[in-house]
């Protein structure tokens, strides 16, 4: 059983809570105040606990906070995140008009690359931020075997990784390693074909795939 700590209480940090625990996992929700957190979250033996202690205390961290605003978050947590292996499953883009996503905030990098770099004690691994929430933790409900990509400088944090997709249903087959944490930026500026998908067909499960 893993410790794993929970950045975020929307609906991608509940749907994996949910997802994880029920592989087993023991998952702490980090929310901003958890004494009001309410009962968003269907699988048992969940915890809430404020961020900076589901920081220091998981063994593993997933970042499902806001992108625009997850590196001043996460910078802030740099003591507490010190030799951590941290899942990155955010993408930090400005919105359109209508609320969906219309620019990156880092076009020449990623957030990713920026967590990295504000948290050089921490093993970065960046993965299903290509996809949208219910197929991270469902990826068997597409007709299409969808892809998740692995981008981050250490080799043991992403088969790390990779075990952790394999309990949430992805096959081996299905996960790509594109390398070091440069190639995040890659990843993250798929996002940018979202809200046209999201515009023409709504919020009907989908990811961004390699075919071969």
């Amino acid at each position: 059983m893993t410790s794993i700590g929970i950045l975020g209480a929307g609906r991608v940090g509940t749907n994996l809570a949910d997802a994880l625990s029920a592989a087993g996992h023991r998952v702490t929700l980090g929310v901003r105040n958890p004494e009001e957190a309410t009962a968003t979250v269907t699988a048992p033996h969940i915890a809430f606990a404020d961020q900076r202690t589901t920081a220091r205390t998981a063994d593993i961290v997933i970042n499902t906070t806001p992108g625009d605003t997850s590196l001043d978050r996460l910078a802030g947590l740099r003591t507490e995140l010190s030799g951590k292996l941290l899942v990155d499953v955010s993408n930090a883009t400005r919105d359109a008009d209508d609320g969906l996503p219309g620019d990156l905030c880092y076009p020449g990098s990623s957030l990713a690359e920026q967590l990295q770099t504000a948290l050089p004690e921490t093993h970065v691994v960046k993965t299903l931020n290509t996809m949208l929430f219910t197929v991270m933790t469902a990826p068997e409900i597409l007709t299409t075997p969808p892809t998740a990509y692995l981008s981050g400088d250490d080799q043991n944090a992403k088969k790390t990784v990779t075990g952790l997709l394999g309990d949430l249903g992805w096959q081996p087959a299905w996960i790509e390693d594109l390398g070091d944490i440069t190639t995040a930026r890659a990843t993250e500026a798929m996002v940018l074909m979202v809200p046209h998908i999201l515009r023409r067909h709504g919020f009907k499960p989908f990811a961004v795939s390699l075919a071969r």
